[in-house]
């Protein structure tokens, strides 16, 4: 290989390799033998790509000299990477030049949409299913039942109510999906909203046996937010710890501000949401905020869950530029903490913390 095309292969800004009409490597770049192997050259292609799908495309290429496009699976011990491979002919060289292009976030976000297509369709399909089956029985055996016919309604009224609520909150998650990049410019008063929250809570309270427990210190905390997605943020947090923690009998919720929160290295204010029931095992915690993820299937189901709350809070709070901690370990309660700047500077486009 002349010296001119090796500069050239090395200055190709992804792995790169050439093959010439004996099938072997003659030309690799650095970030080739780092993807491959080193010395690679000298080699014959077959046993080095050793990925059938790759080496007929290669074949191809070296029968027809037409292009061919190819996926290409490595792991590096760590997790799987994916390269899209493109082979074409130089005429003049008398090789082809393979170039690999790392497409595994395509994939990824591929494999997110069909898994969030399979779990939309799990969760509405369950719901659907009763409300066929009770309609069939109603215009048969259960016609003239009066009895049957008023229990089968509320069933069927509580299913409906599950889908109601499954698809408002998928509205709602692509909305805050839809905003996650343009920066919030309202005023927000923390501590009265917080307020709110908790005067709409107490009935929910109260029915659960829970005390509310404010500790919200001397003077009012405000910030720059969104006071509808915060009071959504809040009133599913205390909500969930309401729900999920009313064996505790009671639910904290405190402000914390700070001139200097670690986390933001910037002033900020946490807020954090205590329950003191069962806890949450800590394998389930780093999962919390997945789409349709629950920790207690048959449970949050029975409460009305529909797995995308805690998603929804995640990008409210990516939003605000801030952060969401849990802790939690069975039969200790659980504590979600929201980390939120006191000042959030003007602007749109930068990219959330993650």
């Amino acid at each position: 290989m002349s010296q001119a095309l090796s500069q050239i292969l090395e200055a190709v800004p992804l792995p790169a390799l050439l093959i010439d009409g004996s099938e072997r490597i003659v030309g690799a770049n650095e970030d080739a033998r780092g993807l491959i192997g080193q010395g690679i050259e000298g080699r014959n292609f077959v046993t080095m790509l050793r990925q059938p799908a790759l080496i007929d495309a290669v074949e191809a290429v070296l029968r027809d000299s037409r292009p061919r496009v190819a996926q290409y699976l490595a792991n590096d011990g760590v997790q799987d990477t994916t390269f899209q491979v493109t082979a074409r002919p130089v005429a003049e060289q008398r090789v082809i030049l393979l170039c690999f292009l790392d497409v595994t976030h395509l994939e990824q976000a591929g494999q997110m949409r069909r898994d969030f297509v399979a779990n939309v369709s799990h969760e509405l399909r369950t719901p659907l299913t009763a409300l066929m089956g009770f309609i069939e029985t109603l215009r048969g055996p259960a016609r003239d039942d009066v009895a049957a016919r008023d229990r089968f309604l509320d069933i069927m009224e509580g299913e409906a109510g599950r889908m109601n609520r499954l698809v408002g909150d998928l509205l709602s998650l692509s909305r805050v999906e839809g905003d996650e990049r343009v920066r919030p410019r309202d005023h927000v008063n923390l501590t009265e909203l917080l307020s709110s929250v908790l005067r709409t809570l107490k009935h929910l309270a109260d029915d659960a046996g829970v005390v509310l427990e404010p500790e919200f210190g001397d003077s009012d905390v405000e910030l720059t937010g969104d006071p509808d997605q915060l009071m959504q943020v809040f009133t599913n947090l205390i909500e969930n710890a309401i729900k999920y923690g009313a064996s505790g009998g009671r639910v904290t919720v405190r402000i914390e501000p700070s001139q200097r929160d670690p986390s933001l290295r910037a002033a900020g204010v946490r807020v954090h949401v205590i329950d003191y029931g069962p806890g949450i095992d800590t394998i389930h915690l780093p999962r919390l905020t997945e789409r349709f993820y629950r920790a207690d299937n048959h449970r949050s189901r029975a409460l009305g869950g529909t797995g995308l709350g805690l998603a929804i809070v995640k990008h409210i709070i990516n939003r605000h530029r801030g952060r969401l901690r849990v802790e939690s370990q069975l039969g200790h309660g659980a504590q979600f903490t929201v980390v939120l700047p006191l000042k959030i500077a003007q602007g749109r486009g930068d990219s959330p913390p993650r």
